[in-house]
């Protein structure tokens, strides 16, 4: 006899019906991918037995390539910070175009508070003020970067929330300001040379811990706050949020103004870490951000997806692009084969969402 429970009104459950989390199949595609990569590595004949993640010659001091490991985290921390923001955007039912913009934007805005006055004894030949805006505390900077990321966020989501502006276009617009103020901000120059204290947080391993610690504090934000329901709520029935006395409005501005200060934090880091900010930072970043949530299981259509499942989704996404990298696959066609998994990737969505309902 099948074992179930009763519920409310004599409803029963079906214990063999219960689904693991989400999460778990993520994290089962990641190890899939990743041992996909090793058989390549031992089956192709111009790789030469290579290893993808393990140490197979001996060079290191633990059996990982922690070389590539390094590489690997490193290149999905920046974008995966953006991805956070997107996240929340896109649990709404929203969506965000404008945040690899925002990045260079903040970049050339935030490098230029960051700079120092003398290069080898010299006056900083990429200056773009004058001496009261050299070698400032490194919160200064931040902070400026911040503000700029929380207005353009506001603005988004007041088109979005206020004058009903789909939110595709409403951010498709932002992309094209965010990289006109980027290309205007210093005559389309880069602008170098910042203090050893603004170097500092995005040097070695920075952008990492910053991704890691606002994955956690945006986790618990999520999912255990009021804000958190809020958002899910919304997105799941927009007009039932409205009726339980949620301020829609309100809380959609707030969500776009999160998703664009953590864009511009992630352009503070781009830039620090670089030693410089270029107009053209960020491209495809938006594009990246999007695919790590929607490989992580977030809903297009709204209310449902993690932080975690974003993160997880984010190391989907480096492992891919690094081991396309690692098989030496033409970068032409890594484009095109990352293009083909996210439209996987919500294809798969789109079953599964049909074999809840």
């Amino acid at each position: 006899m099948e074992e179930t429970s009763h519920g409310t009104g004599g409803l029963t459950f079906d214990k063999s019906k219960r689904s693991w989390p989400n999460e778990m199949n993520i994290l089962l595609a990641l190890i899939i991918i990743i041992v996909i990569f090793e058989i390549l590595g031992q089956a192709l004949p111009y790789m030469k037995d290579q290893s993808f993640l393990f140490d197979s010659r001996d060079r290191f001091d633990s059996i990982f390539n922690e070389a590539r490991l390094k590489i690997i985290i490193l290149q999905v921390a920046i974008i995966g910070i953006i991805a956070l923001g997107v996240t929340q955007v896109i649990i709404t039912a929203g969506i965000d175009l404008s945040s690899g913009p925002l990045v260079a934007a903040t970049a050339m805005i935030a490098m230029s508070l960051a700079q120092t006055e003398l290069v080898n004894g010299y006056p900083n030949p990429k200056a773009v003020f004058g001496v009261w805006a050299m070698d400032l505390p490194v919160i200064i900077p931040v902070v400026a970067g911040l503000i700029f990321g929380a207005m353009i966020g506001a603005i988004n989501g007041t088109f979005i929330a206020y004058f009903r502006i789909p939110p595709f276009i409403a951010t498709l617009g932002m992309f094209m300001i965010c990289r006109g103020i980027a290309l205007w901000w210093s005559g389309g120059n880069p602008v170098s040379f910042p203090t050893e204290s603004f170097k500092s947080i995005g040097a070695g391993m920075m952008p990492v811990f910053w991704f890691l610690s606002l994955a956690v504090i945006f986790h618990f934000i999520l999912k255990y706050t009021v804000y958190g329901k809020h958002t899910y709520a919304i997105g799941s029935n927009e007009e039932a949020a409205r009726m339980s006395g949620i301020n829609v409005k309100r809380h959609k501005v707030l969500v776009y103004m999160i998703a664009s200060m953590l864009a511009a934090f992630a352009g503070v880091i781009l830039s620090a870490k670089a030693s410089t900010a270029q107009a053209g930072m960020g491209e495809f970043y938006e594009l990246f951000a999007i695919a790590m949530a929607v490989i992580g299981g977030i809903s297009l259509t709204g209310g449902r997806g993690s932080i975690i499942g974003t993160v997880l989704g984010a190391m989907v996404f480096g492992v891919i692009r690094s081991g396309f990298t690692f098989v030496k696959l033409d970068g032409s066609y890594q484009l095109m084969a990352m293009g083909g998994i996210i439209i996987a990737a919500v294809v798969l969505d789109q079953y599964r969402q049909r074999n809840k309902a």
